[in-house]
């Protein structure tokens, strides 16, 4: 773990940029960027945000896991309309996965957001829609490697409960109470689709 923990890489956030106050985190929330794979370019966006927009770690499609700001602190990355969004926001750390998301099958190929064809190998197809997709951008197995070491750090330091919860792939109550446990953004808004539970990050959940 120590390892693990010396491979991180800081690329901070300005300090005005999310709220450096210290919160005692009950949650940790999985999220997938709906972009490339670049986590720097992720991060430096952020900096553009009046909302204080962002979340503490974000992992590239070569399991390269950079650090925005310490995971006791905070921003806003969950955007509900509860009326307890910012206490949800100050209580849990934000994972966000590089990946693109959604895709669309048009003429023989997929594509994602800016239209850019993704290969097939890169493609999780389900026989159901999920959240009205039924193509979505894998997740690395690298990704997921790095994935399960940060969950397993953060569990460990926060004394969050590692127990997989098959409610995260849907609207949660549990999520919006601020039930402490792992979630995706899902949990919290009908409008998301991130993450989809797609096997290999399943597994990777159910392991901890």
């Amino acid at each position: 773990m120590n390892q693990f923990l010396s491979q991180i890489i800081d690329f901070p956030m300005a300090e005005n940029q999310y709220y450096k106050e210290v919160y005692n985190k009950r949650q940790i929330v999985i999220h997938h960027t709906v972009s490339n794979g670049n986590a720097q370019n992720v991060i430096s966006a952020w900096q553009k945000t009046k909302e204080k927009v962002g979340v503490a770690f974000v992992i590239d499609r070569e399991g390269k896991v950079y650090k925005a700001f310490s995971s006791a602190h905070w921003a806003h990355h969950l955007g509900t309309k509860e009326i307890n969004n910012t206490i949800l926001n100050k209580q849990s750390i934000g994972i966000e996965l590089c990946s693109w998301g959604a895709l669309t099958f048009k003429n023989g190929v997929y594509l994602n957001t800016s239209k850019e064809e993704v290969p097939k190998e890169e493609v999780t197809t389900y026989v159901y829609p999920y959240r009205e997709n039924r193509y979505f951008h894998k997740y690395t197995e690298k990704q997921l490697a790095s994935l399960k070491l940060l969950l397993q750090y953060l569990c460990e330091t926060y004394k969050i409960p590692n127990t997989y919860n098959q409610e995260m792939w849907e609207i949660s109550k549990s999520a919006l109470r601020g039930d402490k446990g792992i979630f995706t953004h899902v949990s919290y808004r009908k409008d998301k689709s991130d993450c989809h539970p797609q096997k290999e990050l399943v597994e990777v959940l159910k392991s901890l």
